[in-house]
């Protein structure tokens, strides 16, 4: 279902809660408003006013990718970028990593299975965004 963007601060920068298997629906509320704003290609729960650690981006592979409980283990070749935010208004600099390993957990068969993965340039830098907005930090 598509769900209206929360643009509160004090939602914003609540540090999420560790999502569960229960969070499926709720994922699939992050796929359907990222793709009914038509520019938006990453999203995270609490910009739809829940405070759980699911994240959503549109890969390179044009296809919607859910994170559940994203987590940075390691971030290779810090770049400083300019980035902005659906929720936020106007632009920020920021630090980023051009390569980053991630542990996730992905939804298999009704449970949450652990899973690690390099993420690079441009996916790297959306998931790195929405790690952020997992801990409540606003760019």
């Amino acid at each position: 279902m598509i769900k209206e963007l929360v643009c509160d601060d004090a939602v914003l920068s609540t540090p999420c809660e560790a999502a569960t298997a229960d969070d499926a629906e709720l994922a699939q509320d992050l796929i359907d408003t990222m793709n009914a704003n038509g520019d938006a290609v990453c999203l995270a729960a609490n910009q739809i006013g829940v405070t759980k650690s699911v994240v959503v981006y549109k890969g390179e592979d044009e296809k919607d990718h859910v994170l559940y409980n994203p987590r940075l283990l390691m971030g290779l070749g810090p770049q400083k970028l300019v980035e902005s935010c659906m929720t936020h208004e106007g632009e920020t600099r920021v630090t980023r990593f051009i390569k980053a390993k991630v542990a996730y957990d992905e939804l298999v068969d009704g449970q949450l299975k652990p899973r690690k993965k390099d993420f690079l340039g441009w996916e790297a830098q959306m998931v790195q965004h929405m790690i952020d907005h997992c801990k409540g930090k606003l760019v």
